[in-house]
């Protein structure tokens, strides 16, 4: 054995000046690598896709088949085709300038409030809420676009206003009262899981940015206020939360029909779960399968182990984005980057834990996974804006250019041990003649 190297299976390797690093300290080595944030977003964006596609597959065949196409392929071929428009996007999304997206940020608040003024107008009402506008017969929802919008436009004010944050009356405005009339007009259109996703980045933007301690103490008192008078001046609403509450005798048919499938669903998965597509309750026992409650099939198909797969990698996508938020030394990053991670984050929770029972019914999707096209392309270019930020973090572009020339050495060496190889052989030939 060469001095200085450690024995094959050994738990440690070496530095370059020889000392040992062992395989715990070469991860962490890892994770503190300027390129981390990239690599730990771009793999949990693009696993979650790949999950989300088949589990379309899995969870929507039945509904689709009864549906006008009766087709068992149409939603997945819809979600597929999303998917396919988002990928570029989301490339172009990651080549755009900082200083071109704060360009963009009032125009796109400006299409934002259009959509949704649109959907006010013209658009269709499913399960209550009036969140779908459609053209011919395709259907987008504005409020996804608007909460992108709401992004990007909050960070170029607040990253412009940065040294100004901590007076109330420019950390306030015009963020605040922008994201309210956001918020309006989604509920007109009565979306109050929407709302509530709005709320939670915009209280995101403003902690990113340094707002003031104080301030968040009365806008939650408010904001409680606020919700607690939706919820109670809505008998749906009131239903749902009595149920989840206990309050009230479980309506099986109505409030209570969700909810019991759901677990139903994750009962039955236990460790394994019954195999991809052999779940029972898509069969028109939990709806919303393919959708708000994709999860719960993936805990009957895919059992606890696919489960805890999912939550393993939106918790690698929020270490993500927070590792991102901290090495960025750019204002507008840190905020919009933030942004993102309450949305993605803070959707996910409330759709996870409606699933769980540990949240009462709201109807919210689970990003990346559920079934919706525009809800996919929108996070896609979201995140596509966030890889273009991780590239320019400090180290990180030097990073990235390494990596062909480590690619070249490595080639070079291979090729000269090809070559000497033959040489040896030939001369221990020669010897032996």
């Amino acid at each position: 054995m060469v001095a200085g190297q450690a024995p094959v299976g050994s738990a440690t390797v070496r530095r370059p000046g020889g000392h040992p690093l062992t395989r715990r300290s070469a991860w962490v080595a890892r994770l503190d690598s300027p390129l981390a944030p990239y690599y730990l977003i771009l793999g949990s964006v693009i696993a979650l896709v790949v999950i989300g596609l088949v589990m379309v597959l899995s969870s929507s065949n039945i509904a689709a088949l009864r549906g006008s196409q009766k087709d068992s392929y149409a939603i997945f071929a819809k979600q597929a085709i999303f998917a396919a428009i988002g990928l570029p996007l989301a490339f172009v999304a990651s080549r755009i300038r900082v200083s071109q997206l704060k360009a963009l940020a009032w125009p796109a608040l400006g299409v934002g409030m259009l959509g949704l003024i649109a959907v006010a107008a013209f658009g269709r009402t499913t399960g209550g809420n009036t969140n779908w506008l459609y053209i011919g017969p395709v259907g987008i929802q504005p409020s996804e676009a608007a909460k992108l919008a709401l992004i990007v436009w909050a960070a170029a004010v607040l990253a412009r206003k940065q040294a100004m944050v901590g007076q109330v009356a420019h950390a306030l405005i015009p963020v605040v009262p922008g994201a309210l009339v956001l918020l309006a007009l989604v509920m007109v259109g009565n979306d109050l899981g929407t709302a509530l996703v709005l709320v939670a980045i915009t209280v995101a933007l403003l902690f990113t940015a340094g707002v003031p301690l104080r301030l968040f103490a009365v806008g939650g008192l408010l904001g409680g206020l606020a919700i607690t008078l939706l919820v109670t001046t809505s008998e749906n609403r009131m239903k749902r939360v009595n149920t989840w509450l206990g309050n009230t005798p479980c309506e099986y048919l109505s409030t209570c029909w969700q909810p019991t499938h759901s677990r139903y669903a994750l009962a039955t998965g236990g460790w394994w779960g019954v195999g991809l597509g052999a779940g029972r309750e898509k069969w028109l026992w939990l709806s919303q399968a393919h959708n708000d409650f994709i999860f719960a099939v993936i805990g009957e198909e895919l059992g606890l182990i696919g489960t805890l797969t999912v939550l393993a990698l939106f918790a690698a996508l929020g270490i993500g984005l927070f590792k991102l938020v901290i090495a960025s030394d750019d204002t507008f990053v840190k905020i919009a980057t933030g942004g993102v991670l309450a949305w993605v984050l803070g959707q996910a929770i409330i759709n996870i834990g409606t699933v769980l029972g540990m949240l009462p019914v709201i109807g919210l999707p689970l990003p990346l996974v559920s079934s919706g096209g525009s809800a996919l392309v929108t996070v896609m270019i979201a995140f596509g804006m966030v890889l273009g930020f991780a590239r320019q973090v400090p180290g990180a572009p030097e990073a990235l250019a390494a990596r062909p020339r480590i690619a070249g050495r490595t080639a070079s060496v291979l090729s000269r041990r090809g070559t000497t190889a033959p040489t040896a052989v030939n001369r221990r030939r020669g010897r032996a003649r």
